[in-house]
């Protein structure tokens, strides 16, 4: 993968051609076999070029090209990593250019093709005469907690960071799920000093909004600059949402009189009736406001206005949302739209309207690193700087406007050299009061455990594993978990020594013993246990006999949780569990669970995992016409059933996968702990197959083996880099970035894995900081003397 992989590049007469490239290529290595009279199923031999006709063909031949698969590896004169990369390279630019009248090609830009380039062509040697990096300009969509996030710093007055309790919920924090899994922003929640019913009717009670934008749902990174945009119904709900938003910084809660007081017992009995349990009508609020008071309140709260005050307004809602000051000419803009909305609504409805489009202004959606100022050097390139680059080093971190040093620097001229942002880059690093929720966020997409409660059980094989299946019990034990990962990973990243060592391999964990001890336990016979009065009360109507864990008395923490949650919920403690048992975040029940499906483990799922996240291979995807799935044969154990992924077709892709996710059947699909599955001793044998690192390959008798073997590899560490370069930089990989990739690699073990040496590097690399606009050609690869 090349440069075509960051922008297409139209056809010119210095690009490799059909005739000079890929006619070669398939005679000298593929039309032996992919040619009319071959024993392949698929012929090569006349096909000429890329076609819109013929593109799903062309598609397989560059996952298979890309990834070695083909030629076979038993060929002898195999051609190059760097040859199959330049073919690559040919064929998706081929396919980005012919696809344009059916719907377009981008596949190869997703994060999960960025392990399509091989990986020895990014941290071996590099070739002679490539250029140095660089990212086209682009409009970055948000992610939807940050925009989520923002809003909620509109309506909501959180605590500063406390040092002392650093696991509590600060401003700029991301939006925690409640107990059932949905994110919201509520409204007036602070200021609620009572209702009438129980937490139910206050649950039922209190408003607030979800996010407006979609994300992308799959496994692994979510947040990519190609991966969406803002469609008319997401306009829509945003523009309802920030009508409400905007009425209630002016006015507070949609209220009667009677719901505000001093105190509870002040409000008269009149007003306390169950028919109002549930309906806002049952709320109660204190009299003074707990919600940010701003230039809106201020416009509001008089009859009377003047320009100074629309002003005013305009300017503090556009850098909230924005994360800059506007321009004057900006200010004008909006200005102009609200007096006429006055103009025709009058004060009160005009001043909402009015308002209302800045949340749709394209940079409160969109982060822009357009580089339309500034001179390019001899390769094309221009360096971010001033507000971009500040914007850029901002939301790398936070989710929020700049705090006042970075703003000071954006707005100065103190950030337009690779040294003023290190300068930047390491003092938010170094400041824990900024608060950085992006940086939890990467290892909330590169683990995916956060997944584990919106992973639907089956109810009976729920309770045959010896799950909680009275109301949501199950699924609020999930959320609950993530939010105890959360706070263990953000202790090793405070500790910032060995960190993706120390993620694999730790004993510790944070739990809440009255919850967590069942599903850390062990799984022990699916004989239902005898009943024991003094036992609790789910234990005992459970369908299994499990050994719930003893956690060794840990220390208190504080996890974040949502809002709306008691807020004695957020107590845990961090502890230890058995080293014979479990082993890091892929023993930890919120990642088995992420990775298991409605009735049992997903071995082929967690395989997976293992081979893109941390070996940094992959695997081509799926023809249509394959019947992935596996028989149903109830009684039987999941190792048997996968027994059909061996035949031959199903081989050369499961060889990768199977061996690393069957170890992880000694736990089963709730996280606990066993030694036997349906009566029969657990298979928990495994492998690490042509993994590209010698010394990685062999067999593994378990889970804890392999997760051990795994976290001493250099190759790992540097997979792991690679996922963080795309994460941060918001693009897959291209050859040209070795340099940036071994560099923050060097900087990680150099700092004996320190997580801020990675960042530091990757946020100070020439991919961050340089952009090409539209229009620069690009054939580096083809013109570079690779081996």
């Amino acid at each position: 993968m090349v440069l075509s992989v960051l922008m297409p590049i139209a056809a010119n007469a210095s690009e490799p051609t059909f005739e000079k490239l890929v006619h070669p290529f398939l005679e000298s290595h593929c039309l032996d076999c992919h040619s009319e009279d071959g024993e392949a199923d698929i012929s090569l031999h006349d096909v000429t070029s890329v076609t819109p006709e013929n593109i799903e063909l062309w598609k397989q031949v560059w996952e298979q090209v890309a990834l070695g698969e083909m030629p076979p590896k038993d060929i002898e004169d195999r051609p190059s990593a760097m040859e199959r990369a330049k073919l690559s390279s040919w064929i998706t630019d081929a396919m980005v250019r012919e696809s344009q009248s059916i719907g377009g090609f981008d596949a190869h830009l997703h994060p999960s093709k960025g392990n399509h380039l091989d990986h020895s062509l990014l941290f071996g040697k590099t070739p002679e005469g490539i250029e140095p990096t660089w990212t086209p300009a682009r409009l970055w969509r948000i992610h939807p907690q940050e925009h989520l996030t923002r809003l909620s710093a509109l309506i909501n007055d959180e605590p500063v960071y406390d040092p002392k309790r650093p696991g509590m919920r600060t401003r700029g924090d991301q939006i925690e799920p409640n107990q059932d899994g949905e994110i919201k922003v509520y409204y007036g929640l602070d200021r609620v000093i009572g209702w009438v019913g129980g937490t139910a009717a206050y649950a039922a009670a209190i408003t607030g909004f979800p996010p407006a934008l979609s994300t992308h749902e799959d496994h692994g990174l979510r947040s990519y600059p190609i991966y969406h945009s803002v469609n008319s119904a997401e306009a829509t709900q945003i523009a309802s949402v920030a009508e409400d938003i905007i009425r209630f910084m002016a006015f507070g809660p949609d209220a009667e009189p009677y719901q505000f007081a001093d105190r509870v017992a002040d409000i008269d009995k009149k007003y306390k009736h169950e028919s109002v349990r549930g309906l806002s009508q049952s709320l109660f609020y204190g009299k003074e406001p707990k919600r940010p008071l701003t230039p809106i309140y201020d416009l509001m709260k008089q009859p009377e206005y003047d320009e100074a005050q629309l002003r005013a307004a305009i300017n503090y809602l556009f850098e909230a949302l924005t994360c800059r000051p506007p321009s004057k000419a900006e200010t004008d803009k909006y200005l102009s739209i609200v007096n006429e909305a006055i103009e025709d609504l009058g004060k009160e409805e005009g001043v909402i309207l009015g308002l209302s489009p800045i949340f749709l202004d394209r940079e409160a959606l969109f982060r822009t690193e357009l580089v339309e100022t500034g001179t390019a050097d001899e390769f094309g390139r221009v360096m971010l700087q001033d507000q971009e680059l500040g914007l850029a080093i901002n939301a790398a971190f936070s989710y929020l406007p700049p705090d006042p040093s970075l703003k000071e620097a954006m707005m100065t001229g103190k950030l337009r050299t690779v040294d003023d942002a290190r300068r930047e880059v390491v003092r938010l690093l170094n400041d824990d009061s900024v608060r950085k929720p992006r940086v939890l966020q990467f290892f909330q997409e590169f683990f995916d455990y956060d997944r584990a409660g919106r992973v639907c059980k089956d109810v009976n094989a729920l309770r045959a594993a010896g799950g909680q299946t009275k109301d949501q019990n199950h699924y609020r034990a999930m959320f609950a978990m993530k939010a105890s990962t959360d706070r263990l990973i953000e202790q090793i990243l405070a500790e910032d020594k060995h960190v993706l060592r120390e993620l694999l391999t730790t004993d510790r964990a944070v739990v809440n013993p009255s919850t967590d001890a069942a599903y850390f336990g062990e799984y022990v016979s699916d004989k239902r246990p005898p009943v024991d009065p003094k036992a609790k009360r789910n234990a005992a109507r459970r369908l299994v006999t499990i050994r719930e864990t003893q956690f060794p008395k840990g220390e208190a923490v504080q996890v974040r949780i949502a809002r709306v949650v008691k807020g004695n919920r957020a107590r845990r403690e961090l502890t230890t569990v058995p080293r014979e048992e479990r082993m890091g975040l892929l023993t930890h029940p919120s990642w088995l669970v992420s990775h298991s499906d409605a009735m049992d483990n997903h071995a082929i799922h967690r395989g997976k995992w293992i081979l893109e996240r941390l070996l940094g291979g992959a695997v081509p995807d799926v023809p249509i016409t394959v019947d992935a799935m596996l028989p149903d044969e109830p009684g039987t154990t999941l190792r048997h059933r996968m027994r059909v992924t061996r035949e031959d077709y199903c081989w050369k892709c499961h060889q990768k996968m199977d061996p690393l996710g069957l170890p992880f059947e000694m736990y089963n699909h709730l996280g606990l702990f066993r030694k036997m599955e349906n009566r029969q001793p657990v298979d928990t044998r495994g492998e690490i197959i042509d993994s590209g690192d010698p010394e990685l390959d062999g067999p593994v008798e378990d889970a804890l083996e392999l997760i051990q073997r795994l976290s001493e590899s250099d190759r790992v560490k540097q997979v792991f880099v690679r996922h963080a370069f795309r994460f941060w930089i918001g693009r897959n990989e291209t050859i040209h970035d070795g340099p940036v990739l071994q560099a923050a690699f060097r900087a990680y073990e150099d700092n004996e894995g320190s997580m801020k040496a990675l960042l530091e590097s990757l946020l100070t690399s020439d991919a961050f900081l340089y952009r090409k606009r539209e229009g620069h050609s690009d054939a580096r690869l083809q013109a570079s003397n690779g081996p």
